[in-house]
């Protein structure tokens, strides 16, 4: 397998002096608690045809056994602090992607990420979450930056694509491939609630401006950008690492929230998408979006999205937990339409891999599904197409 292009995503937090509302301790090897099993419907795949790609990654994955074409689905969060359990663990398990977050810096230091990708049969995927201000990972190495608010107040579009490929160049020559950046939710909420100063502003043009200036720099600098959080978190009803979260009707989104998206997605600009933990009325039936398909048959048939989509972080926020455990919302989601589920910690990897099998097996996840999200994330890597 010849190694090429590496890419990833990852949850959110905030420099070594800030804390932030979203704040999560770092990842550990220690597997969690499962919460309680919860009668789930069965996966079902969205409306989306088959790439016509497809026959371009067939080679591909069809030199990868089974449960690792599966695990190729997966992102999780790695101990920031030590090489050799993250190491391990893509040897081991064969994961497409990790995530970097915490505030150690051990893993983006001398050569740690080169380590790691060393392992990997197939090039890995390798994310943070740098958004600047209270949500970035390379402060301490590098310096800060400013939040996204600051850089729309203070700064040009010009001086924010400089910014960011200064950034992005950094965050490269680290190993890192992808950043869960920028946020492109419109949002106007105070500072410290769980997007505020994340948001470029309250205005969907200023937003697209700035995160479009963001994701070029990002780009420029050969680290790709995942727009985030779709449809929109910014004007939710409170924040999903507590609870379940209301955004306003899908048609108020359309107007403001989803502006960002339908002028920031296309050939011309390659980013990916991470998706929200947002109940969206008119589209998502009470669902988190993450695990509905109508979301993602949204960003696939009305913005003509053919990149990689990522959740949000399944394992650590109550808009999901307290509803589903681990194994189940990773199954769901796929079924649903995203192609790699994210969670911040290698907690029950291989529990999910086993229900991921199964429900292959028993055709709750079709394997037109499976080819589907493995052909993105494959193209995206270089692979293939």
């Amino acid at each position: 397998m010849v190694a090429v292009l590496v890419l990833a995503a990852a949850p959110e937090r905030t420099s070594g002096t800030a804390q932030p509302a979203d704040r999560r301790p770092a990842p550990t090897t220690t597997t969690a608690d499962a919460p309680p099993t919860t009668s789930l419907p069965a996966a079902t795949t969205t409306t989306t045809a088959p790439t016509t790609t497809a026959s371009a990654c067939a080679g591909v994955i069809a030199d990868l056994p089974p449960r690792r074409q599966l695990a190729q689905l997966l992102m999780v969060g790695v101990d920031p602090g030590r090489v050799e359990p993250a190491a391990e663990l893509v040897r081991t398990v064969g994961v497409g992607g990790i995530f970097v977050g915490g505030n150690d810096t051990a893993l983006l230091s001398g050569g740690g990420i080169d380590r790691v990708q060393a392992v990997s049969a197939v090039p890995l995927t390798v994310a943070v979450d740098e958004e600047g201000g209270r949500v970035q990972r390379i402060d301490e190495l590098d310096g800060p930056i400013p939040s996204p608010r600051a850089m729309a107040r203070d700064l040009t579009t010009d001086q924010v694509r400089d910014l960011a490929r200064e950034r992005g160049a950094a965050l490269r020559g680290r190993g890192v491939t992808i950043d869960f950046a920028p946020v492109v939710d419109v949002s106007g909420q105070p500072d410290d609630s769980v997007i505020g100063d994340r948001s470029f502003g309250e205005d969907p043009a200023t937003v697209t401006r700035y995160a479009g200036a963001f994701a070029q720099g990002l780009r420029d600098s050969d680290v790709l950008p995942v727009l985030k959080h779709f449809p929109g978190h910014g004007r939710a009803s409170g924040d999903s690492h507590e609870s379940t979260v209301v955004t306003p009707p899908l048609a108020d989104l359309e107007a403001v929230d989803l502006v960002p998206y339908r002028e920031l997605l296309g050939p011309d600009r390659p980013a990916a998408v991470l998706v929200g933990h947002v109940d969206v009325p008119g589209l998502t039936d009470g669902q988190p979006a993450t695990l509905s398909p109508a979301t993602y048959a949204l960003l696939h048939d009305e913005f003509d999205f053919d990149g990689v989509s990522y959740t949000d972080d399944l394992a650590a926020m109550k808009a999901v937990t307290a509803r589903y455990p681990l194994p189940e919302a990773v199954v769901t989601a796929l079924g649903a339409g995203v192609d790699v589920a994210f969670w911040s910690s290698p907690a029950q990897i291989n529990e999910v891999l086993d229900l991921l099998e199964n429900a292959v097996a028993t055709g709750r996840l079709p394997r037109q599904r499976v080819d589907e999200a493995l052909d993105r994330v494959l193209r995206a890597k270089g692979l293939c197409g």
